[in-house]
């Protein structure tokens, strides 16, 4: 059987955010407990500024942002509060929700095509920053 293919889960940051230096740890925590069970999840810690290419016209305002995308299109894209078990939820609802073939909401153009970036290998890198 054929390798699921990936799931991006995207925290996208600003190094002058302190909020985003808090929930760095917490997002790393939570992405290597949902890998266990979905090895397809590719989770990555994005500054907006250090990669603009690949984030490209996204106007993030509120941090952290939140982008969970697969190849049937972006499955969230928000801010979401800083808690363990938001993100897990968040998360593992996603997953299990693709496996149902569910339907996603709408989302703005630029998200759309920041998870076509994605999803055309323009990174799988890990989430944690050197």
């Amino acid at each position: 059987m054929p390798a699921p293919p990936p799931v991006f889960l995207v925290c996208l940051c600003a190094a002058w955010c302190r909020l985003c230096d808090e929930y760095q740890p917490i997002f790393e925590r939570i992405a290597a407990e949902l890998q266990t069970a979905a090895p397809q999840l590719v989770a990555r810690w994005i500054d907006i500024e250090d990669e603009a290419d690949l984030v490209g016209d996204l106007d993030i305002e509120t941090f952290p942002t939140i982008v969970i995308a697969g190849p049937d299109g972006v499955r969230f894209a928000g801010p979401l509060t800083p808690q363990e078990d938001t993100l897990r939820r968040l998360v593992a609802h996603a997953i299990a929700k693709a496996e149902s073939g569910a339907t996603w909401p709408a989302v703005a153009n630029e998200f759309a095509e920041f998870a076509s970036r994605l999803q055309a290998g323009l990174t799988p890198r890990p989430s944690a920053s050197a």
